[in-house]
């Protein structure tokens, strides 16, 4: 018969609940760290130019994306810059949390085909300190994504610039 001793038992489960706590830590902060790689924009830096209109920075991501935090009707989302987008695009998922109307299907043409979408609109939308009215957008149920495209029907309210890897965004004089 072999009996193991009972402190070398309640040692080696000491142990291994040691290994779980500390692998879940490393996990928990670099969750972190990737999180602040894919959107350095959490809190996007605000100010006001010489004008005194309102200007937001926004840094890339490390593919070179711009991501940041914004609202839409006072709802905190996250958004993808995409000039490449003709309107705001909302993950239909999104879209429901987010109660935004459904005023009717059209089909659009979007890097994965044409696609079959619902016009809405946002009646206010924003960036930091930089604040839209009334933006039109699209509900596609085809998107899984947690990011919403904001497409130039938002973008071209806006003045913006690049300078390396920084992205200048700044509200239009009325």
């Amino acid at each position: 018969m072999n009996h193991e001793d009972p402190t070398k038992k309640l040692g080696k489960t000491m142990m291994w609940i040691s290994w779980v706590i500390a692998i879940a830590l490393l996990v928990w902060f670099f969750q972190g760290t990737l999180d602040k790689q894919w959107n350095p924009n959490k809190s996007p830096t605000v100010s006001l130019n010489s004008s005194g209109l309102a200007e937001v920075t926004l840094k890339q991501n490390r593919h070179g994306h711009y991501v940041t935090m914004g609202t839409i009707n006072s709802t905190e989302v996250i958004f993808l810059l995409d000039t490449g987008a003709t309107n705001v695009s909302i993950p239909a998922r999104i879209a429901d949390n987010l109660n935004l109307p459904d005023l009717g299907s059209h089909y659009v043409q979007t890097a994965n085909g044409k696609v079959k979408v619902y016009k809405t609109v946002i009646d206010q939308l924003s960036i930091g300190n930089i604040i839209l009215y009334n933006v039109a957008a699209n509900i596609n149920p085809g998107m899984n994504t947690n990011e919403i495209l904001l497409g130039m029907s938002a973008l071209k309210q806006v003045e913006f610039r690049q300078s390396g890897k920084t992205l200048y965004l700044t509200e239009q004089a009325n």
